[in-house]
């Protein structure tokens, strides 16, 4: 098991009923004794970009659900250091947050390609402590983050794919049933 940090991913095991996280993968990209917080991966909200930032008119960008926390918030990932200043590097290549009104501007004058970056309403939060007694518990299992994974064009494949990336048994976790007593 990975030990957590910036760039590791939480994949909910197959049986976990929380319902914000049922089925998901959370990138983390902090990890300190006080908590830590991530985003999931694999969830769209309601809403576009443009219905969310009045002066994104016109621009129809997906906003994913990034956790329950602080649903008042926008957060995102990009692929786009040198056009982005201010981003926190979570792993190679991949940086979370920066200049948001350059990010801005960017996107109103297609200065950057859309599939580079990712827009997440709220975030998954954990007190200090919370996550290492959830690991413990099982209820998460954790790999490397990697880019195909993070800016994975398929929501419904990322949870799959991530466990495949585990191999071995894990890779038949991938057909478990959501509630094994109904089978």
């Amino acid at each position: 098991m990975n030990e957590p940090g910036p760039g590791i991913l939480l994949i909910a095991e197959p049986f976990l009923k929380d319902p914000n996280f049922m089925r998901t993968v959370v990138l983390l990209c902090e990890h300190q004794a006080e908590g830590s917080f991530g985003f999931v991966l694999n969830r769209d909200f309601k809403h576009t970009l443009d219905e969310l930032v009045p002066e994104l008119e016109d621009i129809k960008l997906p906003v994913f659900y990034g956790g329950p926390v602080q649903m008042d918030t926008l957060h995102f990932l990009h692929q786009c250091p040198d056009l982005i200043p201010g981003g926190f590097e979570i792993i190679d290549g991949i940086f979370w947050g920066g200049d948001f009104e350059t990010a801005v501007d960017l996107l109103k004058n297609n200065e950057i390609d859309p599939a580079k970056i990712r827009f997440y309403i709220g975030y998954s939060g954990w007190s200090g402590g919370q996550l290492k007694d959830e690991l413990n518990e099982k209820s998460w299992l954790t790999a490397e983050a990697t880019k195909p994974l993070v800016f994975h064009r398929k929501l419904e494949e990322i949870w799959k794919d991530s466990l495949k990336l585990l191999g071995g048994d894990y890779e038949m976790m991938v057909n478990f049933p959501i509630d094994p007593q109904l089978n």
